[in-house]
Formats: C-alpha cells, structure tokens, sequence
C-alpha cells in the first residue's frame, strides 16, 4: 500500500516537519478548493493511505488547537438535500501526537468568515480528498484563525 501526506499549500509544509517529524511519505501539494483537489489527487492509487494535514478555521476552538477530524461534511448553509457524511479514519497506529480535541470538519467551497457552528473546524479540502475513494484518509487540522481571513493569512501567508 501506497502512503502520502496531503496538504493544500507550500506553506503547510512546516506542518508537516513540526507534526510528522521523520516520516518519509511523498507529499502531494494539491491546491486549495475541490477542482484542485480532483486534479491533483486523480493519478493516485486509490488503495493508498492519506493524512490531509492543514490548517483550518474554527468558530470557538483557539487558535493553534490540533483537531483529529473525525467525519467530513460539505458546509452550505443555505440549503439542506441529501448527501452522505464522510468518515474520517482514527488515526490509531501510535505515531501520531494526540490531538486536543476530535471534531467535524466542515469543507466549504470559500473561506468561511460566520458560522453558528461550534466545536467543528471549516476546511476547503477535506470533503472532497475523503470523496476520492483512498483506502484509508486522517486528517489533522490546525486552527489557524476564528473566521478570520486576516488572521489566516497573517499566520500562514495563504491562498488570497
């Protein structure tokens, strides 16, 4: 089985180096937002193994928290139609830091800046990596703003 570590931006890579320090999995850059995430991740076995590990933002968790996503949901707020929840695997091999807090992430097609969901994470990638078909998909979200796109990019020099 193939094993890779996802994230959205070059930026993230420190991420990786201060959560995963040693691991040898091939990082994939896939982009920010569904279109890139399809391109991206299109060639790869679908009998690998993943970590999405990325920034995301929250409404209430503070800044810097380690969430261990446990499900993923598409966020539209405005309307309700039938659509599946997406599993997220626990991360249970040990090799992992434990996470402060296991939650939902929400996966937008645009940065959210208000929501009145509480005790999630809100992410642009996640939905639509699980929605791929891998064999098994973690994630690991670092709260890197409370709805803010200043205070996003002020710690990640991100997408714009």
């Amino acid at each position: 089985m193939e094993h890779y570590i996802l994230i959205a931006e070059e930026g993230e890579r420190e991420l990786v180096e201060k959560y995963l320090p040693g691991w040898n999995w091939p990082i994939v850059v896939t982009g920010v937002g569904a279109i890139n995430i399809i391109r991206s991740l299109k060639d790869l076995p679908r009998d690998a193994e993943v970590i999405n590990l990325g920034y995301a933002g929250s409404s209430n968790f503070e800044i810097g928290t380690i969430v261990e996503v446990t499900e993923s949901r598409l966020n539209h707020p405005n309307v309700t139609y039938p659509e599946p929840t997406l599993a997220i695997d626990p991360i249970d091999n040990g090799l992992w830091p434990i996470a402060q807090v296991k939650a939902v992430c929400y996966t937008n097609c645009d940065f959210v800046l208000q929501s009145d969901y509480k005790d999630c994470v809100f992410d642009m990638e996640l939905a639509f990596i699980a929605a791929q078909g891998f064999s098994q998909v973690h994630s690991i979200k670092i709260v890197s703003d409370n709805l803010s796109l200043h205070a996003y990019h002020e710690l990640t020099h991100g997408v714009e």
